[in-house]
């Protein structure tokens, strides 16, 4: 049928802003929406709200009924959006787009899905996702996070800490001291009970096949990527030299 005729049929239930969009500009009929890697839902659904002149809270129960885990269900990747969609058909449409992805991903590697061992794989790879500095990073990383998994050491990582809320809040010793949650890897051994944010293809493919290294820590150098070393005492010396730096930088 002809695009003036769709609209009129189902312009009732659409948005005031997204019929006016289409009936003004028939050739658009997706808004583009990209989910950032790493980044939490909490602050996806906001943006999308923002973006889409939708209601937070209705995207948020859609959420919170539909999404089988309670974080990593967004693939990051860049969504058209048929911008006749109200929230529940939004959320579910991302859920579903990633879920395809995730079992394709899974199928090759593993020639299974399964939902509960999937979501240990996304809860390895959202660790990766907030500590490494760049692609090339990610499998050593997660080489870290599975060599202090099997030492029973706890993972002490920063980036278990920017969940939800605290996506883009500085991790502080009052923070790990004060937070109670699974999400806390200075205090719990394992991994968080659920993923910390949301994940890019590069991130789970470094969880499904880390590395093969011995080394059990890193620090971040001067120009922002890691310095991973198997010694505690050769960390340490990284920790020292980062923070001489740092001190060099302030008295400039």
């Amino acid at each position: 049928k002809p695009i003036k005729g769709w609209i009129y049929l189902n312009k009732k239930s659409m948005p005031r802003f997204k019929f006016l969009l289409l009936l003004g500009r028939k050739s658009i009929h997706y808004a583009p929406v990209t989910i950032v890697p790493g980044e939490a839902s909490y602050f996806v659904l906001e943006n999308l709200a923002k973006k889409l002149k939708f209601d937070k809270e209705k995207l948020e129960k859609s959420y919170r009924r539909l999404a089988p885990y309670k974080e990593g269900n967004i693939l990051a990747d860049t969504y058209n959006i048929p911008i006749y969609f109200d929230e529940n058909r939004t959320v579910k449409f991302l859920l579903e787009s990633s879920m395809k992805k995730y079992k394709k991903l899974s199928m090759s590697y593993y020639n299974d899905f399964n939902t509960t061992a999937w979501k240990r794989i996304v809860t390895i790879a959202s660790i990766v996702q907030k500590e490494a500095a760049n692609r090339s990073e990610m499998p050593i990383v997660a080489s870290v996070i599975f060599n202090r998994l099997h030492k029973k050491m706890r993972l002490q990582m920063d980036g278990t800490l920017n969940y939800g809320a605290y996506s883009h809040t500085k991790v502080t010793p009052l923070r790990i001291k004060n937070d109670k949650s699974s999400y806390n890897t200075y205090k719990h051994k394992g991994l968080p009970k659920e993923p910390v944010c949301n994940v890019s293809i590069a991130a789970l493919k470094a969880a499904i096949v880390p590395a093969k290294s011995n080394y059990l820590y890193f620090m971040k150098s001067k120009n922002g990527i890691h310095n991973f070393s198997v010694e505690y005492k050769t960390h340490i010396k990284n920790v020292q030299k980062r923070r001489e730096e740092g001190r060099s930088h302030i008295s400039k």
